[in-house]
């Protein structure tokens, strides 16, 4: 088939799927997200291992049949050492008869070398000389953070140089409101009922189990109230501390931070200073562990790590913890076993099954058609922040060069081709197909010693930040860089059979986001080099946040009939910022094109311009369906708003839209007040 063939086929699918997607009875002026997503459920009912299904999850799942594909090839002799190490690692995870005749022996071998799990010992549990500080550092070692969370990455000071990092840590429940909330009480009995599962089937008593997980629940419940919400870490520069060790001791003296170091294993080869972002929670943590019993402690710790283990066993744990995932998040069955394994290779080695899956099915034109979308879109947001006359002038110039910075990265980097620089990276790695269990404790031990291992290495602001075979897109705010990885450059984000319209009303609203993340309510605190920089006027400053206050009051009276809740609009200002900002600069990046060009191609079946089809893409990207359960933890936890009202506020917010489907002034989607920081 000749390509032009191929492209009217891919024109004429995307054609169709649109035209079956939308609501024709619906008034796009009214609620333009039923209008494109309107049929989008009876198309793609949800299914029952799911609890969310989107265009993102859709594509992944595409993907994951592609990588499946590759990673079930018998190996060859054309393939490098880690690629053979890769698809050993696919096979120890779908060799299900192995895992379930080593049963749990590999997990309580490893919990006897961690000192003992006391739930399971009951009364011969000795905890005379425990020390939670060591025992902790050794999960750390596993790539565990528990009570504290320590990495390495830029000094967001000074981005030229690693650093150790210390902040607060992320709960066993998706946020601290499941465990503060009293309306909440399902969620933390599933809870429970899952760590006395666990424990029972590892051997624990009736009796000890309950009493030892209960008392393991209480002090996660007070571990959750010294938690900072995240609404109080969106300034950076307010939660932001650099300090030596000795400095960090006299803070919070009741932790040994330079026992907790060594323990780790640095050799006192770490740099004088460090970096704290949870300090107050540190200053909160010390007395809580000192009115909390060795025991509880440790449970607590191991507890964490082995709910981590749990979908590395075999059957009967991985039944409970569906129930569990059943009661969490709505989703009624287990994936298939294939799947979960492409997403934990996937997930761990990203990098190699990327290579693969570039080097057999990339086009690198799709990286020429994007790198030229960028340059449009990027100058279209240079004229967005010239026109910003509310800014001081030079707060503008400073802008515009940081705008001019960006790094960008478009669907892998090159040296994913190289064989012998990807052994040499992967060389400590080799793998089983028969002890599962053991391959992952390899591939966790690596993922913590290649962060440590940062610290000696300089940084490199143009590595990338996410692997190539996903589908999403990126803005490191500490490099000043945006990724636009292979995977998601494909139907309906991007395709070269495609009129631009849709092209820039899917990729090239993607890339106008994360662009304007370099500008948003926390992007802006960091300068072209990526470090935190106050490098704005107290004045622009203000008005900044005076425009941003209209977004505040409008997301926040969005209310999500599904679960009673309002959208958190605190949580989600920066991704509204650059939703608004995305689509304008993306929309006037296309029109620039137009100006010179001529759309060559039509969408069959779809009766609308190319300026509506625009925004008909746009739309579309956002249809979703979600369990109820999945949504009330987007709703708490997640830094987006609902996709309904992605498509709703922005397009609300939109002259060029209400211009293109000729809303009347007043209607819902073409309010008289708009709201507009870029």
């Amino acid at each position: 088939m000749s390509i032009e063939d191929h492209h009217k086929i891919v024109l004429k699918e995307r054609g169709s799927l649109m035209l079956q997607l939308m609501d024709p009875s619906a008034d796009p002026c009214s609620d333009f997200y039923q209008f494109a997503c309107g049929k989008w459920n009876g198309k793609f009912p949800i299914r029952q291992d799911k609890a969310v299904d989107n265009t993102f999850e859709r594509l992944k799942e595409d993907l994951d049949d592609v990588l499946r594909s590759l990673l079930e090839e018998p190996t060859s002799e054309t393939d490098n050492n880690i690629t053979k190490a890769v698809k050993t690692l696919y096979s120890g995870c779908m060799n299900i008869e192995r895992i379930e005749t080593l049963g749990a022996a590999p997990l309580l071998e490893l919990l006897d070398e961690l000192g003992g799990w006391p739930v399971l010992l009951g009364d011969a549990w000795n905890g005379t000389d425990y020390d939670w500080v060591r025992q902790m550092a050794q999960l750390r070692n596993y790539n565990n953070d528990i009570l504290i969370s320590e990495w390495v990455a830029a000094d967001i000071t000074n981005s030229s140089n690693h650093i150790i990092q210390l902040d607060q840590p992320m709960l066993g429940l998706p946020g601290r409101e499941y465990f503060i909330n009293p309306g909440d009480f399902q969620y933390r009995e599933a809870y429970l009922n899952l760590m006395l599962s666990v424990t029972q089937i590892l051997g624990a008593s009736v009796d000890v189990a309950l009493r030892d997980m209960t008392e393991v629940l209480h002090f996660e419940k007070q571990l959750s109230r010294i938690l900072t919400a995240a609404e109080e870490r969106r300034n950076m520069s307010a939660i932001h501390r650099k300090m030596t060790l000795e400095e960090l001791n006299n803070e919070v003296p009741g932790i040994d931070w330079q026992d907790y170091i060594d323990a780790i294993g640095w050799n006192n080869n770490h740099t004088e200073e460090i970096v704290v972002f949870g300090l107050d929670y540190f200053r909160k943590l010390v007395p809580l562990l000192n009115d909390t019993d060795s025991r509880t402690i440790s449970n607590y710790l191991l507890w964490r790590f082995v709910k981590n283990r749990i979908s590395n066993l075999g059957d009967k744990f991985t039944r409970v913890k569906q129930d569990y995932i059943k009661v969490l998040f709505g989703r009624k069955s287990q994936p298939e076993r294939w799947r979960s394994c492409v997403e934990y290779v996937t997930g761990n080695l990203g990098y190699v099954v990327g290579a693969m899956f570039v080097r057999r099915y990339f086009p690198e034109a799709s990286k020429h058609d994007t790198d030229e979308m960028i340059s449009l879109i990027r100058f279209s947001f240079k004229t967005a922040v010239k026109e910003a006359l509310w800014m001081d002038p030079d707060t503008r110039s400073v802008a515009m060069e940081k705008v001019d910075t960006i790094v960008k990265n478009v669907g892998y980097p090159e040296y994913l081709m190289n064989d012998t620089y990807m052994d040499q990276v992967y060389s400590e790695l080799s793998f089983s197909p028969d002890e599962h269990f053991k391959n992952v404790l390899k591939m966790l031990q690596f993922h913590a010693r290649t962060n440590h291992n940062l610290l000696a290495a300089p940084v490199n602001r143009t590595a990338w930040v996410t692997t190539p075979a996903v589908v999403n897109a990126y803005y490191s705010r500490s490099k000043n860089m945006i990724v636009f990885p292979a995977g998601i450059l494909q139907p309906p984000f991007y395709h070269p059979a495609f009129p631009k319209s849709l092209n820039y009303g899917g990729i090239g609203v993607v890339i106008g986001h994360e662009i304007t993340h370099g500008f948003d309510d926390r992007g802006r605190q960091f300068d072209k080099n990526g470090n935190l920089n106050q490098w704005w006027k107290p004045e622009d400053v203000s008005k900044f946040y005076q425009r941003a206050s209209c977004m505040l009051d409008q997301y926040g009276e969005y209310k999500v009939d599904e679960v009673g809740l309002n959208i958190n609009p605190v949580n989600t200002l920066g991704e509204n910022i650059a939703d608004n900002a995305g689509i304008k600069i993306a929309y006037q990046a296309y029109k620039k094109w137009a100006e010179k060009n001529e759309e060559q191609v039509t969408v069959p079946y779809v009766n609308l311009t190319h300026d509506q089809l625009f925004f008909l893409n746009f739309g579309q990207i956002w249809c979703e369906n979600n369990r109820p359960e999945a949504m009330l933890t987007k709703i708490r936890s997640g830094q987006h708003s609902p996709n309904k009202f992605r498509v709703i506020g922005t397009l609300s917010n939109s002259e060029d839209f209400s211009r293109a489907y000729n809303c009347p002034v007043g209607s819902r989607m073409n309010p008289e007040r708009k709201c507009k920081v870029w």
